[in-house]
């Protein structure tokens, strides 16, 4: 039995599978493309919205929200243009403001 190679279908199968969690998550219903958006506070505002009326999270509407902007972050890696990942950053520091939380907290 020969062992299947990573090469361009694991790549997709890896790609579906964070484009799924992200669009069908099971504990946030996020809006479409609010990763994409442009303004971080918009995204962060999002984030909160979906977190604080999400009935399936487990964790506390912080850390559910955070996470799942981590998440997205981490699955882009190095794909991510530095512009985007400079957003995302921004929604993060926003989100924190948004739950009075402190940085690193």
């Amino acid at each position: 039995m020969r062992a299947r190679s990573a090469g361009a279908t694991g790549a997709a199968e890896a790609q579906r599978w964070s484009q799924r969690v992200t669009r069908e998550s099971y504990a946030l219903d996020l809006e479409p493309a609010v990763f994409t958006w442009d303004d971080p506070r918009a995204i962060a505002l999002s984030l909160k919205r979906s977190a604080e009326v999400s009935t399936r999270r487990k964790a506390p509407p912080f850390q559910s929200a955070m996470s799942m902007l981590t998440f997205y972050i981490n699955r882009a890696g190095r794909t991510l243009p530095d512009q985007r990942r400079q957003t995302l950053d921004q929604a993060k520091a926003e989100l924190r403001k948004l739950f009075h939380r402190e940085p690193g907290r």
